[in-house]
């Protein structure tokens, strides 16, 4: 019984010093495996660069509604809506459509490539393939439109094209606002305005 237990004792001092050395050799076989690491070598980040990161944070399906003193509706919705890297105050967008619900009924919906929406101001240039419909029976393009949230304006800095209710229309410039005597909401075109009146039917 003593011979046992002096094997037993024997077997297990032996295990205290293998154990830990078979261990050692098992890490010291993962090091071995494992890559080269070159402490001058740069740490690996993504391709996309932090300043070009923040240029892309923004929101999609984003909206910017505006009431006016008159109670018309201006809503505007982007695809994508991020902040301007140049002027944290303005707010870039694509692929823009807005929709001016008038007190009157009448509605104009214009559509564009891009905005530019500065919050402070109120106000927000169209550009690029600007598209304006009315549903009193005009459909205008242009490039540039430049309108405010605050107040029912909407004005042309360049030549628009288009056709409505008296024909086709060429203007240097177009202004949608009030009228000063009526209050009504009317498309004012100036600087070189060209209409193709278009003739009705005597039946009509």
């Amino acid at each position: 019984m003593a011979r046992h237990n002096s094997l037993h004792s024997q077997l297990v001092a032996w295990m205290k010093i293998l154990l830990p050395l078979a261990a050692l050799g098992l890490l010291s076989t993962l090091f071995l495996l494992s890559r080269t690491v070159d402490p001058n070598q740069p740490i690996p980040v993504a391709e996309v660069g932090l300043e070009q990161r923040a240029q892309e944070q923004g929101a999609s399906n984003a909206t910017f509604t505006g009431v006016t003193d008159e109670g018309d509706l201006i809503t505007l919705n982007a695809e994508v809506a991020r902040p301007d890297p140049r002027d944290p105050r303005k707010i870039l967008a694509d692929v823009v459509d807005s929709r001016l619900t008038l007190t009157s009924g009448s509605l104009i919906d214009i559509v564009s490539d891009e905005a530019e929406v500065h919050q402070d101001e109120f106000t927000v240039k169209l550009i690029g393939d600007v598209q304006i419909t009315t549903s009193t029976g005009y459909r205008m393009n242009t490039e540039i439109l430049n309108s405010r949230f605050d107040m029912l304006y909407a004005q042309t800095p360049g030549p628009v094209t288009g056709n409505g209710p008296p024909g086709d229309i060429d203007a240097g410039r177009m202004l949608l606002a009030p009228n000063e005597e009526t209050g009504d909401t009317h498309l004012f075109f100036t600087d070189g305005v060209k209409v193709i009146y278009q003739l009705q039917n005597a039946e009509d």
